[in-house]
């Protein structure tokens, strides 16, 4: 079996991509964004952290965190937030993945991957890095042609405190900008 080794930096930044069960397109569907805020509200209320950004598509979240001082437990947050969300959108009638016998022994649903991966942000330019990356996502996945143009983002919020241009990478105009370059981010472990 694998050893999985998470990041150990107290009151670190960290950024996580969270995926569902063989990717299915729920998590942008209106009852699905209905249950996972309170399920993030709630947890940031029992497990405080910092929600710097984010982008929900309809398959995988991404999200840049940062944990309270001598706080490392991040695991802990994304298991609350998946159980919750799990719990929820299955008790409103919303569908899983088929679950084999040792998932169901083990008591796993089939909404979410069992795994997420992290990144622990290493300086500045890493955290501007992450924030472009997540920002530019639904323009990668061709969800949306301009970030300004996918309302499941923290973008808006980047805008509104002057942190971003609401024209940044936007291909709205008769110019295409380059895309953003990725190269030091482990783009296979992320989508």
């Amino acid at each position: 079996m694998p050893d999985y080794r998470r990041a150990f930096q107290p009151g670190g930044t960290f950024f996580l991509t969270v995926v569902t069960d063989r990717r299915a397109r729920i998590l942008t569907t209106e009852p699905a964004r209905k249950i996972l805020r309170p399920a993030i509200e709630h947890t940031r209320q029992t497990l405080p952290f910092d929600m710097r950004a984010m982008v929900l598509l309809p398959d995988h979240m991404h999200l840049l965190w940062t944990l309270p001082p001598g706080d490392t437990d991040f695991s802990k947050r994304i298991g609350t937030i998946k159980k919750a969300f799990t719990e929820a959108w299955l008790a409103r009638g919303g569908r899983e993945q088929s679950v084999s016998a040792s998932r169901t022994r083990d008591r796993r649903r089939g909404v979410w991957q069992r795994r997420f991966w992290e990144h622990t942000i290493r300086d500045e330019r890493d955290y501007i890095q992450h924030c472009h990356y997540i920002h530019y996502n639904p323009v990668k996945h061709g969800v949306a042609t301009c970030p300004h143009a996918w309302p499941h983002s923290s973008f808006h919020r980047f805008v509104t405190e002057g942190i971003y241009d609401a024209s940044w990478q936007c291909a709205c105009g008769a110019t295409r900008p380059t895309p953003p370059k990725f190269e030091e981010i482990a783009s296979t472990a992320i989508e």
